[in-house]
């Protein structure tokens, strides 16, 4: 048999591209980039092409040779009829028939079946094969430059590499090792074996996006290569939690303030909600659309006809613990973590529940510690980790849920609640629930909503890699027309091909601001460029006072510097109170205004990518824009907290913008009033002020420019002297 593999002959799968050379033991020899004549494989590496995975040996002969574990069987033999590879493992005696398409820009791999001899099992009575997962391709690539964790690519500046998965089912993985990754896509029999898919594209970098695009068009997947050439990918946007019919105009005029050309509308603005999360499902219309969805179209086409795009912003895996799936019976589709079996039947008046299972490891997070049986839902203090195993401390019907008795060897388990707040629950993935709320959203969306956020997306159960994808596809399925581009709160592999901005930070205080962008966002977005896409550098909350004109600075032009947005939370209070609004707005609608006119060069992100110098986007004498560093002077006016001045340097003069954080006032500075002049702005026309024997004193309340021929150390010494009044 051996002498016969060997004389097998090489198998060669290409397209334009590339050449894939497979001996006939099924141990990939090559993988050349035809263009180029580059190899891509890691040399030396002796690694199957494909291989099966089984819980255990069933074959009687090889269950009493081997060890009973979790096996990995490695294909030692394969032959190509017409577009099917007939693969042969180690030891286990099934073939699995993959078949392939030699696409001009990529080859997919499919599992297409099994070939079961009479003579493999018999005498067992089971459906063979006893496949656990079915590896359809894997293949050692050399490390390149660059690696993206996500879209699951090598690349360099000439040749990229790509496993992509062409349905939600596949598992697609990259491997370390020593100067290699092994790349690779798995079907699981516990998600789908059969008609499990994944593509294989080397291509030139420059037309890697081609090939994917041919890929999402080939097998009718979202299409996020076309979302992540639109120009809206970079757009940033308004986020409103309380935008109704009948403050909407309001809203409108403070997000044309800040050049925001996206709104993304909280399903808060227009479901019932309490506290949290808790009646998320229910999808009620507030009591402000008394016409409901007519309602919500009148005022999204009010949004859209002031040139904003709406987007909408939902928990699509939450089902509130006050909603009508938990009160006053619990949804059978809600999800549990950890199944028990009740040791003894439960009337109505108990409060133990004895089970069969150990509850070792069960949590014990507060709000989250809550057993489902039935429809009843039971809140417990503790258990015990000896037999007879029970529970603790049980407070029967919680969540206002109906106390009934349940039966002896009733199977239930740990209800899945959110441990972000634990004011809801996770619905299972394997139940219709998910489709089912999915029709509530898409009812909502289908008015006039162009984007989403799909939040709270890692709320699913385990494969993760899995269910955080496919509970977004569930949804995004049914949203009419299809979404220009997705936002989320999690990702996985498949999701790339829709979540085409990537994740969002959540909110940052004021005072750690900058440092968390530097630490987060920054951090990331060389990152997603290695998956050829953005980030949002997060959802910016508004304090009155706290927030200031220089962290949105700083902020969205580090944003900037990676072609990605951002997005600002309104806070309609705090918009109406803080003395400086208007200031801050402009900030936004500037760098908005140079994102749509994609004004920035390469050389300007590349010095906007340095963390630690501040630079600040000027309106200079010809109202044009103008990119400068700028410097915090630190205790200005003796350490004053009411006032920030920053100094800069243009055309051979020194100027500082400073202005008040919390009010207006006066400012007394040692200097020369010949020395100085005030500007609003740059060229306009100059602002009085009071002079004194070798002093000034000049208005501090918005954003103004001081002009001076100074020194720079001389102006930082006067503010630092200066006196606020």
């Amino acid at each position: 048999m051996e002498h016969l593999k060997d004389q097998t002959p090489d198998i060669i799968i290409e397209n334009e591209h590339l050449r894939l050379v497979v001996g006939g033991d099924c141990l990939a020899k090559s993988l050349i980039h035809k263009p180029s004549g580059e190899e891509c494989l890691a040399a030396n590496e002796e690694i199957a092409l494909f291989s099966v995975t089984q819980e255990r040996p069933f074959n009687n002969e090889v269950k009493l040779a081997h060890p009973n574990k979790r096996t990995v069987f490695q294909a030692n033999c394969v032959r190509r009829e017409g577009n099917k590879l007939i693969v042969g493992f180690e030891i286990t005696p099934f073939e699995a028939v993959i078949e392939i398409k030699e696409a001009p820009q990529y080859i997919g791999f499919w599992l297409s079946d099994f070939i079961v001899h009479p003579t493999d099992y018999p005498g067992l009575r089971m459906s063979p094969p006893p496949v656990a997962e079915m590896r359809l391709l894997q293949i050692p690539i050399r490390n390149r430059e660059n690696f993206g964790e996500w879209l699951n690519v090598s690349w360099d500046s000439k040749v990229a590499v790509n496993v992509l998965a062409t349905a939600p089912y596949a598992r697609i993985e990259a491997d370390r090792r020593k100067g290699y990754r092994i790349m690779s896509a798995d079907a699981v029999r516990d998600i789908k074996l059969k008609g499990t898919g994944a593509a294989l594209i080397v291509s030139q970098t420059s037309k890697l996006l081609d090939a994917i695009a041919a890929v999402e068009e080939d097998y009718d997947l979202p299409r996020g290569v076309d979302s992540r050439r639109s120009p809206m990918i970079n757009v940033s946007a308004y986020w409103s939690g309380n935008i109704t019919p009948a403050n909407v105009d309001e809203h409108i005029t403070y997000a044309k303030k800040g050049g925001f050309r996206c709104m993304l509308v909280y399903y808060t603005s227009i479901f019932k909600e309490i506290g949290g999360y808790e009646l998320n499902g229910n999808y009620d219309y507030r009591d402000e659309y008394p016409q409901g969805k007519a309602d919500l179209k009148n005022m999204l086409d009010k949004i859209i006809a002031a040139g904003i795009t709406p987007g909408l912003h939902f928990l699509h895996s939450h089902i509130g613990l006050k909603s009508r799936y938990v009160t006053p019976v619990a949804d059978h589709r809600l999800n549990v973590t950890k199944r028990f079996t009740l040791a003894r039947a439960l009337g109505k008046e108990d409060t133990v529940v004895y089970v069969e299972q150990n509850p070792e490891g069960t949590v014990m997070a507060d709000r989250c510690r809550i057993l489902k049986f039935g429809g009843e839902l039971i809140s417990y203090e503790g258990y015990t980790t000896e037999p007879p195993y029970h529970f603790t401390g049980c407070k029967r019907g919680a969540h206002v849920t109906t106390v009934t008795n349940h039966p002896l060897g009733l199977v239930g388990g740990i209800l899945d609640v959110s441990e972000f707040g634990g004011t809801s629950a996770y619905l299972d993935q394997y139940s219709s629930l998910q489709d089912e709320v999915a029709d509530k959203i898409a009812d909502a969306f289908n008015t006039g909503f162009r984007f989403v956020y799909f939040d709270g997306s890692e709320g699913t159960n385990p494969p993760f890699e899995y269910h955080v994808p496919n509970a977004q596809y569930r949804v995004l399925k049914k949203l009419n027309p299809a979404p220009l581009f997705t936002e989320g709160a999690a990702k996985a592999h498949f999701s790339w091909h829709f979540l085409s901005g990537g994740n969002a930070f959540d909110i940052f205080d004021p005072e750690v601001f900058k440092e968390k962008i530097r630490e987060y966002p920054a951090e990331e977005a060389p990152r997603m460029q290695h998956d050829f896409t953005r980030l949002n550098f997060g959802w910016w909350g508004f304090w009155a006072l706290r927030t200031q004109p220089d962290m949105y600075e700083y902020g969205t032009s580090r944003a900037a510097a990676w072609d990605c947005p951002v997005t600002i939370m309104e806070k309609m209070d705090a918009f109406k109170t803080h003395p400086r609004t208007d200031d801050i707005l402009e900030v936004m609608r500037r760098w908005e205004d140079v994102r749509a006119k994609n004004w920035l060069t390469a050389e300007q992100k590349k010095e906007l990518q340095n963390l630690e110098q501040e630079h600040i986007l000027l309106i200079n004498e010809e109202k044009q824009y103008e990119l400068v560093a700028y410097d915090q002077i630190t205790e200005a006016a003796n350490a004053s907290k009411d006032m920030l001045a920053f100094i800069l340097e243009r055309n051979n003069e020194r100027y500082v913008v400073y202005w008040h954080t919390t009010g207006n006032g006066t400012l007394d500075l040692p200097l020369n009033p010949q020395d100085v002049t005030l500007e609003k702005e740059l060229g306009g026309e100059p602002v009085p002020f009071a002079a004194g024997n070798g002093s000034i004193s000049i208005p501090v309340a918005d954003r103004c420019y001081l002009k001076s021929s100074l020194t720079r150390q001389q102006l930082i010494d006067a503010f630092k002297k200066a006196v606020l009044h």
